[in-house]
């Protein structure tokens, strides 16, 4: 375990069964959609690579930066696109894939945005939900678990850049960012 963890929460085997149930449900809900699978820059790189190995479907993928933390904890509620998308979404079904949902601002923002652009529908998926920390109204269609509302680490989550490569999910320790 890394010198910063507090304690490990999901386990790399934790994690792929959890990969396992969403992709069938995935399988299930898209079977015969054209769909395009987009996911959120940086976070959400290793859920969504073992992710789309499991999906037995036809799709595309594509990719969105935005942000609404910087190099913070807490969201500043201010969402930024600095990658936009690089193909069309009108008359596609979009799973936005992320990482973690917590204030829900930024899925917020991006689901608008993507219905905006004519989208046949938005659909949110997401490794990790931390409900209690919830600001905006948001259905989460494919949540892998609910979490405490601790700091969280590892397989592609990161506090300030870090800890993105850790094979498990573990609660950073709050000397670290305090």
């Amino acid at each position: 375990m890394h010198k910063d963890i507090e304690k490990i929460l999901y386990s790399e085997k934790d994690i792929e069964n959890i990969v396992n149930t969403i992709a069938k449900q995935i399988e299930k809900d898209y079977n015969d959609k054209d769909f395009i699978m987009v996911g959120l820059l940086k976070g959400s790189v290793a859920f969504m690579v073992d992710l789309m190995r499991k999906v037995n479907l036809d799709f595309s993928i594509d990719f969105i930066v935005a942000s609404s933390y910087g190099s913070g904890t807490v969201s500043s509620g201010r969402v930024n696109i600095q990658k936009d998308i690089s193909q069309s979404v009108e008359g596609k079904d979009i799973l936005i894939v992320e990482d973690i949902i917590d204030s829900g601002n930024t899925l917020d923002f991006i689901t608008k945005y993507l219905k905006a652009k004519k989208a046949k529908s938005v659909k949110l998926c997401t490794l990790f939900n931390k409900p209690d920390r919830r600001v905006a109204d948001i259905h989460v269609d494919y949540a892998g678990a609910v979490i405490p509302d601790e700091f969280i680490v590892g397989y592609g989550l990161d506090y300030n850049e870090k800890y993105r490569n850790l094979p498990y999910v573990g609660v950073l320790k709050p000397s670290v960012y305090s």
